[in-house]
């Protein structure tokens, strides 16, 4: 995983996301994977960015996602480009649903655990901050209530 200062050539969003950074800068992230391991290495890359790090990043999916998630440093925006979603966000206890079609966005606030699903091929833009996100699996519990899983930047 390295970040690229200059690209000059088209890239794709699904698996070469783009850090924007301080001062305005926006640099892809080659060899990036959701693997614990390239996390940590993303993580420390960016760390001088603090809070104002975000990245941009393309999903692709069918189906219901298999995790809650939560961005603590600051707020998520999902833009759904094809397709149909679901975000469903724990607000208290209380499940928070918004559907999602072509060109419509809905945003995640900081700290709110959300999860996303895709109905049927979908295709989503996510612009996140990642300082501090954590994952739980999702289970018939809340997302608040911890399960034995560590985050990826808890991960060994």
């Amino acid at each position: 995983m390295r970040l690229v200062s200059h690209e000059r050539n088209a890239m794709d969003l699904r698996s070469t996301p783009v850090h924007l950074g301080l001062g305005s800068s926006a640099k892809p992230v080659e060899g990036f994977t959701w693997d614990p391991e390239v996390l940590q290495a993303y993580s420390a890359a960016v760390a001088a960015d603090g809070a104002e790090g975000r990245m941009v990043t393309i999903f692709d999916g069918d189906g219901l996602g298999d995790h809650w998630e939560s961005h603590p440093a600051g707020d998520e925006l999902v833009v759904c480009l094809s397709g149909s979603v679901t975000v469903t966000r724990d607000v208290d206890g209380v499940p928070d649903h918004v559907l999602l079609g072509p060109g419509e966005a809905t945003i995640n606030p900081a700290g709110v655990w959300h999860v996303v699903d895709m109905e049927g091929p979908t295709s989503i833009l996510a612009i996140t901050a990642t300082l501090g996100t954590d994952h739980r699996p999702r289970t018939d519990t809340r997302p608040t209530e911890r399960v034995d899983t560590p985050s990826p930047e808890e991960a060994p």
